[in-house]
């Protein structure tokens, strides 16, 4: 993708344009595979796994999506607004933007260093937030939007050896409310979802004895499906009258 000048047209009756963060991997690239499947037209973003991210846009294509790869850090204001830019120069307009990208540094608070203190709230919160205030400048000319925010269990609950995931993930709520007020009369809209504890990547960083745990407190006995909550998320996208909620869809009971 080449960055171009900002640029908003009436494209009603066509095919959404969605930006997923972290979109190469794991839940974020069944979210992606969710949308192509629907034949809208996605921007794969990722950071470290091109050839992940090539893969997942070859994939949205056979499926009869369309698709490209955009290396971005989320945690940069340049390479976001570009990324939103240069989405808005190729296809006119941003319907959708899911922040997923998100990762975890844990360690119990009492030894946390303040560098993984900050690549979490970096990624996690600053990168939504960067995401989030681009996107919206954008949907607010086209008077329509919807933004989805992946959040965590951990927010509401927290959880020892986790108090930087924990404390991004609520800002990520806190975020989401606010801007839901904010956006509203623009007619965006703005929710979050609780996934779950997933069988991805990030997921299986935990330890045997964390993972024992979360099967045992799940009400249901076991772990989250990504593509339900791909599933759920491209439904959510489709609603005209939700905003400022955060559904969980996790069955830890909180």
């Amino acid at each position: 993708m080449q960055a171009g000048r900002l640029r908003i047209v009436d494209t009603s009756g066509r095919k959404r344009v969605i930006v997923i963060t972290g979109a190469s991997r794991g839940l974020g690239r069944e979210i992606a595979l969710r949308f192509g499947r629907a034949g809208d037209r996605i921007v794969v973003n990722y950071l470290h796994h091109e050839d992940a991210a090539a893969a997942v846009v070859e994939a949205i294509i056979g499926c009869g999506g369309d698709a490209v790869a955009f290396r971005a850090d989320v945690c940069s204001s340049d390479d976001v607004n570009t990324m939103m830019t240069t989405t808005v120069a190729k296809w006119n307009r941003i319907d959708v933007l899911v922040n997923n990208a998100g990762i975890t540094r844990d360690g119990v608070l009492l030894r946390m260093s303040e560098q993984n203190w900050d690549d979490v709230m970096g990624i996690n919160l600053t990168g939504a937030f960067l995401c989030m205030r681009a996107a919206s400048q954008i949907m607010q000319h086209q008077k329509n939007g919807h933004i989805i925010s992946l959040a965590s269990i951990v927010a509401l609950q927290g959880r020892e050896g986790q108090a930087n995931y924990s404390a991004s993930k609520a800002g990520v709520i806190g975020l989401t409310k606010a801007a839901a007020r904010e956006f509203g009369p623009m007619n965006v809209k703005v929710n979050a979802v609780i996934p779950g504890y997933l069988p991805t990547a990030m997921g299986e960083t935990v330890s045997d004895t964390m993972h024992d745990r979360i099967i045992r407190e799940n009400a249901l006995g076991r772990v989250s499906n990504p593509s339900e909550v791909a599933e759920f998320i491209y439904q959510l996208s489709l609603m005209e009258n939700v905003s400022g909620q955060v559904f969980n869809l996790d069955s830890r009971i909180i």
